[in-house]
């Protein structure tokens, strides 16, 4: 069994059949968007569990499609960057680095915010099941394959992060690949 700090990105399908106070209730969420520091590196994880319309998602009232970090959240963001010294890694479930319709509808602003605070080293998402990596303004941006993506072994994907002082390594298992950035 697991004993280390767990931390949970919300997503879609967390949400299809709960509200998000039913998610953090049941699995134990601090909450749906936040930060802290571990090990040397600040952690942010943000919510894009939003409509466009700044309606948060919850039991079916939304279209997959349909994401966005509401102004507040990208006002907090911006804030907390701007607190920490650290390097900085952040995790989203909603793609950042798209405009189609696996993107956050503000996908550019929240860049530009974590751009212009030079101390983010990757974001890493997911939402589009597929194994991507790419690299805007410094910053990699990293999508993981699905965790799961049907039945059986063969069928779904994780992965673990390691943090060097020159380097972050992604080991992929299973439908993840590796990598290092």
């Amino acid at each position: 069994k697991f004993s280390g700090d767990r931390h949970y990105v919300l997503g879609n399908h967390c949400v299809w059949t709960l509200t998000k106070e039913q998610f953090r209730d049941n699995s134990g969420a601090r909450a749906t968007h936040y930060s802290f520091d571990k090990n040397g590196v600040h952690i942010i994880i943000l919510d894009a569990c939003y409509r466009a319309d700044g309606v948060p998602y919850g039991n079916r009232n939304y279209e997959w499609t349909d994401t966005e970090i509401p102004p507040a959240e990208q006002e907090w963001l911006e804030e907390d960057l701007s607190k920490t010294n650290l390097p900085t890694i952040a995790f989203t479930h909603q793609r950042v680095d798209v405009s189609n319709s696996f993107g956050i509808k503000s996908g550019s602003e929240v860049r530009k915010i974590l751009e212009d605070s030079g101390k983010v080293l990757a974001v890493f998402q997911g939402h589009n099941h597929i194994n991507e990596h790419k690299e805007i303004g410094d910053i990699h941006y990293v999508t993981l394959a699905a965790l799961i993506e049907g039945s059986g072994e063969q069928n779904n994907a994780y992965s673990i992060l390691d943090v060097y002082p020159d380097r972050l390594e992604v080991s992929g298992f299973r439908n993840q690949v590796d990598y290092s950035l």
